[in-house]
């Protein structure tokens, strides 16, 4: 391994970073994390800090879950790779499917197709909705509906349905027939409603206008996340995903809800849409699907959905759409491995309390420090605040987090910055000490970027 000198200075010039301009990553000396155990991550300096990101909202179980270590390399000294197209498959891809089936009943799932992350999940759902409708005679049905502020990755379909112009404007122009409404975001949104449930009724009067108007039987799916998670972890009232799902069903539109954050317990539940007590037409999954250790994810399939496929006749069912690594065995070995230490640790309490505790003392912060406009969360370790300038105008502050950033990982947190929000997203099983870190952490990062 070539030494740290080496590595700080290569970091930016041979490699572009995600979500980064190139000319700031190489102006920059980065965060080099080479270790890690538990909830924490080491850097390059041997500086040890606690992961206040869940490595991307996805490290769930931590870093230190030896079952999913031993089922990775056992899988990979047994049978690295072979592809699950037509005509052949691997056995832990099969045992997978299984479970999740059993893991998902409650949602309404009844098939896995695998994928290689999130972005292929969405993208997955995206395309065999609009072939649901094809099978099914209903050819025009091409559009798909979403929300403004959701997040559904950067495939052309998912950045097409996606709801944050950040991600849109640069690769325009999109794929057409995607159309978004206003979020159910009570501190900002263009009814000037802060009611919670009275904006759920307009947000829901939107939606239903925007059908309307664009024609039901052109629509293919609404999707959305259960709770709005890069756009801020904007949490919508307890009437509005079942609202959205009368909708769907009045219209015959397909209801895809976007799980990758939320599922397998970030939320406080096995999924997010069960806080709402709604069952969608399909789910995107993937991130704590493996707890991260390796790439994977699985669009789910609800029982309507796979009664229209399996029971064609015509050949119009048949699946043009798939990736070399659908099923690859290593991850699905990761995921069955994953999936039994879930459901052995049950960090759905954990998730609540130390969420609870986490959104609390957000709260705390936003009375001592005049930069939190407003604090969020209150389900699962999903917290978030939003940091302004003013806060009569509600103005965006959009350089005080890199502040925030740089002195919270001095004081022993990582957080990450999202354009004006602060999104905090720890692994699950996360101790009351280290959230007590983060929050002490936050605090001098706020201090500092108070007086800078």
């Amino acid at each position: 391994m070539k030494d740290s000198n080496f590595l700080k200075e290569n970091n930016a010039r041979h490699m572009w970073h995600p979500m980064a301009h190139p000319a700031e990553m190489q102006a920059t000396t980065p965060y080099i994390i080479t270790g890690a155990e538990g909830v924490k991550i080491r850097d390059i300096d041997g500086r040890e800090v606690v992961d206040a990101v869940g490595g991307l909202w996805c490290v769930n179980l931590g870093y230190s879950n030896t079952a999913i270590k031993k089922a990775i390399t056992d899988q990979l000294d047994r049978l690295p790779y072979y592809s699950a197209f037509s005509g052949t498959t691997t056995d832990p891809a099969i045992e997978l499917s299984y479970e999740l089936r059993e893991f998902f009943a409650e949602d309404g799932m009844a098939r896995a197709f695998f994928t290689s992350g999130g972005s292929d999940s969405v993208e997955t759902c995206l395309r065999l909705s609009r072939q649901y409708h094809k099978i099914r005679g209903d050819h025009g049905r091409t559009k798909f509906l979403s929300l403004k502020k959701g997040y559904h990755g950067t495939h052309f379909g998912g950045a097409s349905v996606n709801g944050n112009n950040r991600f849109r404007t640069m690769y325009e122009p999109m794929m057409p027939g995607c159309f978004q409404i206003a979020a159910p975001y009570a501190y900002r949104n263009p009814f000037n409603e802060s009611d919670p449930a009275k904006l759920s009724d307009l947000v829901i009067a939107s939606l239903a206008d925007e059908i309307e108007f664009q024609g039901a039987n052109t629509i293919a799916a609404f999707i959305m996340e259960p709770i709005l998670g890069s756009g801020g972890v904007i949490v919508p009232h307890e009437s509005f995903m079942p609202k959205v799902r009368e909708l769907c069903d009045r219209y015959g539109i397909l209801l895809i809800a976007d799980e990758v954050i939320t599922g397998f317990g970030r939320a406080g539940s096995w999924s997010g849409v069960r806080h709402w007590g709604v069952q969608p037409d399909m789910m995107a999954t993937a991130k704590g699907i493996t707890s991260g250790y390796i790439p994977f994810g699985a669009a789910m399939i609800g029982d309507k959905v796979a009664e229209v496929f399996e029971r064609d006749e015509t050949g119009t069912a048949s699946i043009g759409h798939g990736y070399t690594y659908s099923a690859h065995p290593v991850g699905a070995a990761a995921a069955i491995a994953c999936l039994a230490e879930t459901k052995r640790i049950d960090p759905r309490a954990n998730a609540a309390e130390r969420g609870a505790q986490m959104y609390a003392g957000m709260l705390k912060l936003q009375k001592k420090h005049e930069l939190i406009g407003d604090v969020r969360g209150g389900h699962g370790l999903m917290t978030a605040m939003e940091l302004v300038s003013d806060r009569a105008t509600k103005k965006p502050h959009m350089s005080a987090g890199k502040v925030v950033m740089k002195e919270a990982y001095e004081n022993g947190a990582m957080i990450r910055v999202s354009g004006a929000n602060i999104l905090i997203s720890p692994p699950l099983v996360i101790g009351e000490a280290e959230v007590d870190t983060i929050l002490s952490a936050l605090d001098a990062g706020l201090t500092k970027a108070a007086s800078a």
